[in-house]
């Protein structure tokens, strides 16, 4: 959290203990300080509070959720976790400076001078407090939220880029990047917990932002992460197999992602812009609730942004775009149909919001596209190399199979499976790489925890012609290999990790960029020896 969440320093000191020397001035100004601050009583609804046991008047400095960044004068909130329980480092976060602690049962011992307060769900007020204590930084916003299996980081990067103008900056949370305002800080997660979004959320508005645009991931919504977010838009691109490990079946992934459309998350969108092209959007769309202004986008004739006229190249798309009031021809920096798809995703959310589309469309031209998503590598290769974060079968599928259309020579694929993940997608995976490419070589993604040769195995179960396909333990060594291959007119696709600069494996993450790595080895295998 360290970088994302801007404390009140002067607050945090005010609730330090000063050395006895301290001045009467110095003492003075601390509890003007102290005495502006919000009170803990102040965080809470009537009803919200199971039991208590201290002063509930006393003020915070700020709200923390993790024992190791607290600070004096915080909040602290035990949430329970797969991982850990977050009531096991409480007396950390006493000893560190909390003055607050907020947990789904009040431990049987407790400290002298330390407010315990019990909810019901700790996650739940943790939302809730988050909201108050940030000033209901979502409601200032017109905040776009897109969630989907496929195409989040895309559609957000592009709405975003649509939003803005040469004086208006438009917020960013996604998978790439958090851009706040004032400041761009890294991603280290799709969707942030609920305490670190509504910090954004504020950085955002107080930096002069009036739009945003969110990735909501299952997760982030199963979790709470976006309980009580007031969204003007929120947008479903498609829903395909992954993370199954998590939800256990499709239709439970479906009524998780569902719940960003029907108040589920404790507030219905103003708008919903949904995929009529996706069998689970036609779905969803059906059953938004009412009050909900619905636009659906697709090729469908039914859509109310839609494309039609299609054209595909290597280089760009063309298509003509259609809405209620009016069409236009746009020649498209993206390629591949399933990047008309998230094209119409993005138009479709900027005409729920208000934007006319012959307005908007004009800053397409000066997109620069999403790192990591179809991002050609040109080092003056005579074949072509992209790096995409496909890591599913339907995107493999839908990547390959765009590339396979417009690529004059070979299709070949470096690509991987996760560790600690869904292992029914790997052989799938496999199998829909050995659809369409001429040879593949797989090798390590993220292997984490897991033994490489686990994942290897599974993934051998989809090989359906074995002289297509080279199994590689390192990644490098891989690409190396695959870039001996290359010739003239092919096509070499690196799938799978996308934008990521590192590897992960059991507790170590290592540097690792496809993209430089690709460069460096061009590089290399160009200079030949005398």
């Amino acid at each position: 959290m360290i970088g994302y969440l801007l404390p009140n320093y002067p607050l945090v000191a005010a609730f330090r203990s000063l050395p006895l020397q301290r001045t009467s001035a110095a003492r003075r100004t601390s509890k003007r300080i102290i005495k502006m601050a919000t009170k803990l009583s102040d965080s809470f609804s009537e009803g919200d509070i199971v039991a208590s046991k201290g002063d509930l008047t006393r003020p915070i400095s700020g709200l923390a959720m993790d024992s190791r960044r607290v600070m004096a004068g915080n909040l602290f909130f035990a949430l329970p976790g797969r991982r850990a329980d977050g009531n096991s480092f409480i007396d950390e976060a006493i000893s560190r400076g909390a003055v607050g602690i907020v947990a789904e049962r009040i431990p049987s011992v407790t400290a002298a001078k330390v407010t315990y307060v019990q909810v019901r769900d700790a996650r739940r007020a943790l939302a809730e407090v988050a909201q108050r204590y940030f000033g209901f930084p979502d409601r200032a916003l017109d905040l776009v939220g897109v969630t989907g299996t496929n195409g989040k980081t895309t559609v957000t990067n592009l709405i975003k880029h649509l939003l803005s103008t040469g004086t208006q900056r438009v917020g960013l949370i996604g998978t790439v990047n958090y851009d706040l305002g004032a400041r761009i800080v890294p991603s280290y997660r799709t969707t942030p917990e609920s305490l670190e979004l509504f910090g954004m959320l504020a950085q955002m508005r107080d930096a002069g932002c009036r739009q945003a645009a969110m990735e909501v991931s299952s997760h982030g919504i199963d979790q709470l992460r976006v309980l009580g977010v007031q969204f003007g838009v929120a947008v479903f691109t498609n829903l395909t197999r992954d993370h199954l490990d998590y939800h256990q079946t499709l239709e439970a992934y479906f009524e998780v992602k569902s719940r960003l459309f029907n108040g589920g998350t404790g507030q219905a969108p103003r708008a919903a812009a949904i995929n009529l092209d996706d069998p689970f959007g036609r779905r969803l769309a059906a059953a938004v609730p009412a009050g909900v202004r619905v636009v659906t986008f697709g090729e469908d004739p039914a859509a109310t942004v839609r494309a039609e006229d299609v054209r595909l190249n290597f280089k760009s798309t063309r298509v003509r775009l259609v809405w209620p009031e009016g069409a236009l021809e746009l020649e498209s920096p993206f390629i591949g149909r399933y990047n008309v798809s998230n094209l119409l995703a993005a138009f479709a959310a900027c005409y729920a919001l208000g934007r006319d589309p012959l307005v908007i469309a004009a800053r397409l031209k000066s997109f620069p596209g999403v790192p990591g998503r179809m991002e050609r590598i040109e080092e003056g290769q005579p074949y072509n190399v992209l790096v995409d974060y496909a890591h599913t079968d339907d995107a493999l599928r839908n990547a390959l199979g765009m590339l396979r259309v417009i690529t004059p020579g070979r299709l070949l694929v470096v690509f991987g499976c996760g560790g600690n993940r869904d292992r029914t997608k790997r052989p799938l995976m496999t199998a829909a790489v050995q659809e369409y490419a001429d040879h593949a070589w797989a090798t390590a993604d993220n292997p984490r925890t897991e033994a490489l040769a686990q994942i290897f195995s599974d993934m051998r179960a989809g090989v359906r012609e074995p002289g297509k396909i080279t199994f590689v333990d390192d990644r490098r060594r891989a690409l190396s290999l695959a870039l001996d291959a290359a010739r003239e007119g092919d096509c070499l696709l690196i799938a799978g990790k996308g934008h990521e600069t590192y590897q992960e494996f059991a507790d170590t993450i290592v540097p690792f960029d496809d993209r430089q790595v690709v460069r460096e080895l061009i590089g290399i295998k160009r200079v030949k020896p005398s």
